[in-house]
């Protein structure tokens, strides 16, 4: 299942989601040459998280090849400013069009309750948290993570906390069966974390499945619980349908 769009009216404009978006592009395009070898690689290992360096857990020089002729050397110090760089930067144009697309479906609306410079902070601090966990549960791996999927893990949770009723148009493909179904913004994120939450149990001692899973249901978890620091009141009482008790969430 992929969610096509949210049915909740949006009254701000964008402007943080819409700038996160481009900063992800930007740094696709310029810093990761659009996938391109040597720098994406490059960037993945000086750029991305990695547990066992930044507990020291692993030996410095300890070495992983992530690339035809590039190999990830663990540093003989944490690089903490791996903890905000990571959210900017991905694995593949597939990782980065899926990413962005959920962030446009969700952050706009939580955004909307929250206004630009609130929506940035709270996008950060769920990224952080989302790395945080990740760590914890993979302490001594050397294997980079990058990808904005735990920081837009905590949108989705927030939007969880806001929004729950409101309508998510899903696409479904069944074999050879591709149709649409609107379902409320409960159901299909429940969904999107008891996945995550059973691949991440099937992760526990195996680094190598290529998902961070913790890092979503960190952020997510984050997310749901900070939103309600990061509200501004006055906006969110301008939606028309926030809350479990919205009176027209197909609208």
């Amino acid at each position: 299942m992929f969610p096509i769009k949210d049915n909740n009216p949006k009254i701000l404009t964008a402007y943080a989601t819409f700038g996160i978006i481009a900063l992800n592009i930007i740094a696709w395009l310029l810093l990761q040459g659009a996938g391109s070898e040597p720098r994406m690689s490059a960037t993945v290992c000086t750029l991305g998280v990695m547990p066992g360096e930044l507990l020291q857990t692993l030996p410095a020089g300890t070495s992983l090849q992530i690339g035809q002729n590039l190999y990830c050397i663990l540093g003989d110090s944490p690089n903490w400013y791996t903890l905000f760089s990571y959210m900017f930067l991905h694995g593949g144009w597939l990782h980065l069009l899926g990413n962005l697309w959920f962030l446009w479906v969700f952050g706009r609306s939580v955004e909307d309750s929250m206004g630009p410079f609130r929506f940035i902070v709270f996008y950060l601090a769920s990224g952080l948290a989302a790395a945080m966990l990740q760590v914890i549960f993979a302490p001594a791996s050397a294997i980079p993570m990058v990808g904005a999927s735990g920081a837009i893990g905590g949108v989705m949770g927030a939007y969880l906390m806001l929004y729950p009723r409101v309508k998510v148009t899903m696409l479904i493909w069944l074999i050879v069966i591709i149709t649409t179904i609107r379902v409320p913004a409960m159901f299909m994120l429940g969904y999107w974390l008891l996945v995550q939450f059973v691949g991440g149990i099937g992760s526990i001692g195996n680094d190598s499945t290529g998902v961070a899973f913790w890092a979503h249901i960190g952020g997510f978890v984050a997310g749901a619980a900070m939103v309600w620091l990061f509200v501004n009141p006055r906006l969110l009482r301008k939606h028309p349908y926030y809350g479990w008790g919205s009176s027209k969430p197909d609208a």
